[in-house]
């Protein structure tokens, strides 16, 4: 796994504009963070404009009362932050869950599909609390499990032969069904296309952690599994894929019911998409869901006088 370790860290190593550490480090003050992971499209744009993607990742005892009680059942726990840097407000949208729960998710042990698939996308390492070293090789051992989990059900998901990138969107395509989620057609051809080279090291490094052999042509690789491997893999899978729209949808209602900001989070996404700006109330912070007709009704009525 050595090989696969230096690449992560490698790849956790990207460099990022100084505003947006600083304000994943802000954020990780608020959320009692011990680690701060960055991913998206503004990872790959730097574009402050655009909404920042954070994982927190946490130590400790969950929050008491009902909110602990749900967040132990149902993570992540999704909060909208703004943070002032420079005199500029930057948003972000929030995931935060135990850093050991991240890693067993990672590692394929939960039915869970969403951690490895997320994370074996391009992410970087921003924050560690006190700058903790054994948190952050935590974090890195974490995200190269996510890589082996993802290249193990690449490997029964994608083709008998192929190119490194047959499997990924093999897998992409397969997780997407999965995971209840409403994904453009050739959705995972823009993710491969950001960097195909990396995504086709990290197969092969994946696969060799993982101690599958590969048998190298000049059109392609092949993963070599024996038949009860694959068998025992292919249901796994099957288990996560009934699974996996069940635990989004109950996500999605704790999100709805419990997300911190919800409402300026609302506001923010109405005035970056429309340009119609939204001024919040304190009833509508509170009452984001019984707001949300009044704030669609000035947006049409901005958008029809245009």
């Amino acid at each position: 796994m050595r090989p696969l370790r230096r690449a992560i860290a490698d790849m956790l190593a990207a460099e990022v504009r100084p505003e947006i550490v600083e304000a994943a480090a802000v954020v990780a003050g608020r959320l009692g963070g011990s680690a701060v992971l960055f991913y998206g499209s503004v990872l790959r744009t730097g574009d402050l404009d655009g909404l920042l993607d954070f994982y927190v990742l946490t130590e400790g005892p969950p929050a008491p009362g009902v909110r602990g009680m749900v967040s132990q059942r149902i993570w992540p726990d999704i909060s909208f932050e703004e943070v002032r840097v420079g005199g500029r407000m930057l948003q972000a949208k929030v995931a935060t869950m135990p850093l050991a729960v991240f890693a067993e998710a990672a590692s394929g042990e939960l039915a869970d599909t969403t951690i490895w698939t997320r994370f074996v996308q391009p992410s970087a390492l921003l924050w560690i609390a006190g700058a903790a070293q054994a948190e952050a090789e935590a974090v890195v051992d974490a995200i190269a499990a996510a890589a082996i989990t993802a290249a193990r059900f690449a490997a029964v998901l994608g083709p008998a032969h192929g190119a490194p990138a047959a499997y990924w969107k093999a897998l992409f395509r397969e997780t997407y069904r999965a995971e209840l989620r409403v994904e453009q057609p050739g959705r995972e051809d823009q993710i491969l296309a950001y960097d195909p080279q990396r995504y086709a090291e990290l197969l092969l490094l994946a696969w060799e952690a993982a101690g599958i052999e590969v048998r190298r042509t000049p059109d392609g690789v092949s993963p070599i599994l024996d038949a009860e491997t694959r068998a025992q893999l292919l249901r796994r899978w099957r288990s996560r894929r009934r699974l996996g729209k069940p635990l989004n949808a109950l996500r999605l209602v704790k999100a709805a019911f419990l997300l911190d900001g919800a409402a300026r989070y609302g506001a923010w996404k109405v005035e970056r998409h429309t340009g119609v700006p939204v001024k919040l109330t304190p009833w509508a912070e509170r009452h984001p869901l019984l707001a949300a007709p009044g704030v669609l009704w000035k947006v049409w009525r901005a958008r029809t006088r245009a």
